[in-house]
């Protein structure tokens, strides 16, 4: 080949990838994606649909669009398809491990309170370090105790009824966020002993915080600051965390990757003088941080990047942002699978997956709108991330923010100054206990009028009452179709994102208007429970003796803001229940015997049957079953778990149990 004709194809070569980039490959992101893909099929096929459509779109995008494989290819679906099945084989090695250990039954318990939560003067704790009977046993223990007198790094014995947490089958939430969580028992017990202290040093710190907060601060406040401080919220007042939750500013009372970017940032700017090594006290600050708060999913997401930004600068190399995102969710679900089933998991990943799709684009379209720039990168952000998530929000939590953009536009640049002077006043009080008293009187303060922000105006407007189903995917579609990371001509881009608008209103319409049967949504609070029964003209909203209004009104507010067509009374206490529901808003109550309230003008009938359309209700002793397009569902108050085990679906002839899938009964054919 002469010289003339080399240069030729070489420079045919260069036009060629000029048109078509070449590949951007990157090992751990193919990696991550295959682990992902590997545990979201064997947690669908183990255990039934309760793992988010959301996961797998999450992974096949990041796959297919980022990465656009060309050249290499098969290297790289070699490498989605080996960590697969390692993701595959890690999900069924948890799965075991949870099973394994003692069998339910009446044991002598020892263990080490890992968290600890004081609500209504009980202790909810979280127990580590078990022993059943003597023997030491793998996993964690939920334990109800009868007193506040408890803290974090207590050694506790009790004798109790020791209950196994059943595996996450059928969309059980409880049950997911145990499996999560490796809380493999739950105990309740009237009497316990004080055993001595553990030696773990961050357990001992984490007590020693929670001392000097409760010791020093009112409730309310101390609840707030030791949120902001380990992202334990159990303690935090009830109204004010829903607040903060429909408000969309919960992850800030959650230990997340902003919190972890803030302490990380201020200690590398403090070490500044070490130069390129200034990374590495900060990076142990930041690991010994984590350690307090019992590693968090999205803290260790943040640490992991931190480390992999350190370790970059150290060595004088580019950043890769994907990459780093792509390692630290390798590792963690090669750490722990089961963390795919959290809402932390999949929010976490997801906003970063948002920023590093629209932010860039967001932002300098602000900046030609003649916005500062910082104000455009931060808005930029926010919206990046409120738009990605908005499906995961939805499917997690029943409902999305209204207020959220807006208050996060506020909120994150405001964080570091409210968590950085509170954890140098937190660590002042521990310091010199004697004046702790002193040292958070400053960010009391600022968490005092928190409170009052929030108490005084009111950001409970939310999106509710409705469910995406199949339009979360093409979402994700559309989402991607937008992005400036997919080259396609203008018109091609138009027409495809027309499509998918179509392809998502058809597919709001079909989950939300044109089903078959009903849509029921069950909520639990406080000991009791409710569940809203919805077919496409009527709503009737069962519920128990347990359930308090201010629950109802709460609930109701997020899936419905109608009238109901009844309230359905099941429970032994009637009386109690009916005085709940004559103030609900409600064409009628309904009781198996009539009660009187003369509370209210709200009509109470009795009777063993009723309906509401194509709705049929009756009565069985304490327990009220629904009929609906040939199925039963039986809500049975009686038991303790009442929507677990007791709430299922079966054929007429009552041969055949089903439980519930995403809340919808629709017609069983062929059986």
């Amino acid at each position: 080949m002469s010289g003339t004709e080399r240069s030729e194809e070489a420079m045919s070569e260069t036009g060629r990838a000029a048109v078509l980039p070449r590949v951007n490959f990157r090992p751990f992101l193919f990696a991550a994606v295959g682990v992902l893909g590997g545990v979201f099929l064997y947690l669908r096929v183990a255990f039934g649909g309760f793992v988010p459509s959301d996961a797998l779109f999450f992974a096949l995008f990041l796959t297919l669009i980022l990465c656009r494989p060309r050249r290499g290819a098969l290297a790289a679906l070699l490498i989605v398809a080996v960590a697969a099945g390692a993701g595959a084989g890690l999900a069924h090695a948890e799965a075991r491990r949870f099973l394994s250990g003692a069998a339910e039954g009446e044991y002598a318990v020892t263990g080490t309170v890992q968290s600890v939560a004081v609500l209504h003067g009980r202790s909810s704790v979280t127990l580590v370090s078990l022993t059943l009977d003597g023997e030491p046993v793998a996993g964690k223990m939920e334990a109800e105790l009868p007193t506040e007198a408890v803290r974090p790094a207590d050694i506790l014995s009790f004798t109790a009824h020791v209950a196994r947490s059943p595996l996450p089958v059928n969309g059980d939430a409880s049950a997911r966020a145990d499996y999560a969580a490796d809380v493999r028992y739950a105990a309740a017990a009237d009497e316990f002993a004080v055993r001595g202290r553990s030696g773990d040093p961050f357990l001992r710190l984490n007590a020693a915080l929670f001392n000097a907060l409760y010791g020093n601060m009112p409730p309310d406040e101390a609840g707030v600051a030791y949120a902001l401080l380990t992202g334990n919220a159990k303690g935090m007042d009830a109204s004010f965390l829903e607040e903060s939750r429909t408000g969309g500013i919960a992850h800030a009372f959650a230990v997340s990757g902003l919190h972890i970017g803030i302490l990380y940032g201020a200690a590398a700017f403090l070490f500044r003088p070490l130069r390129r090594y200034a990374a590495l006290p900060a990076l142990a600050l930041a690991a010994g941080y984590c350690a307090l708060c019992a590693f968090t999913v999205s803290s260790v997401r943040a640490l992991i990047m931190c480390a992999v930004l350190a370790a970059h600068r150290f060595a004088g190399r580019k950043y890769d942002f994907l990459s780093s995102v792509s390692f630290a969710a390798f590792v963690t679900l090669c750490a722990a699978p089961a963390q795919l089933l959290t809402a932390g998991f999949r929010l976490s990943y997801g906003a970063v997956a948002g920023l590093a799709l629209f932010s860039g684009s967001f932002s300098r379209g602000l900046k030609k709108l003649r916005l500062p720039a910082f104000a455009a990168d931060y808005l930029a952000a926010s919206a990046a991330v409120q738009i990605f998530t908005f499906p995961i929000m939805a499917e997690a939590f029943g409902y999305v923010s209204v207020w959220g953009t807006l208050l996060n536009f506020f909120v994150i640049p405001a964080l570091p100054v409210l968590f950085l002077p509170l954890i140098v006043c937190a660590a002042l009080a521990l310091m010199f206990p004697a004046a702790a008293g002193a040292f958070l009187l400053v960010p009391g303060g600022m968490i005092a009028a928190l409170l009052y922000v929030f108490s005084a105006a009111d950001f409970s407007a939310v999106l509710a009452g409705f469910s995406l189903g199949a339009g979360a995917a093409v979402w994700f579609a559309a989402m991607l179709l937008l992005s400036c990371r997919v080259r396609l001509k203008t018109a091609v881009r138009g027409a495809a994102a027309g499509v998918l608008c179509i392809a998502f209103a058809a597919c709001m319409v079909w989950e939300n208007a044109v089903f078959a049967g009903c849509r029921i949504v069950v909520y639990e609070h406080g000991g009791g429970a409710c569940a809203l029964v919805r077919s496409r003209e009527h709503a009737v909203l069962v519920i128990d003796d347990e359930i308090a209004l201010s629950a109802c009104e709460d609930f109701l507010m997020r899936h419905y803001g109608g009238t109901l067509s009844a309230v359905a009374v099941a429970g032994e206490d009637t009386v109690r229940a009916v005085n709940v529901a004559a103030f609900l808003p409600a064409e009628e109550v309904r009781v198996r015997t009539w009660t009187e309230t003369g509370l209210c003008d709200t009509p109470v009938l009795g009777g063993t049957r009723f309906s509401a359309g194509g709705l049929f209700f009756r009565y069985e002793g304490d327990a009220l079953v629904l009929s609906a397009e040939g199925t039963l569902v039986k809500f049975d108050f009686s038991e303790e778990r009442a929507f677990g085990a007791d709430l299922y679906v079966q054929t007429g002839d009552g041969g055949l149990k089903y439980l519930l899938k995403n809340g919808i009964i629709r017609e069983i054919r062929g059986i």
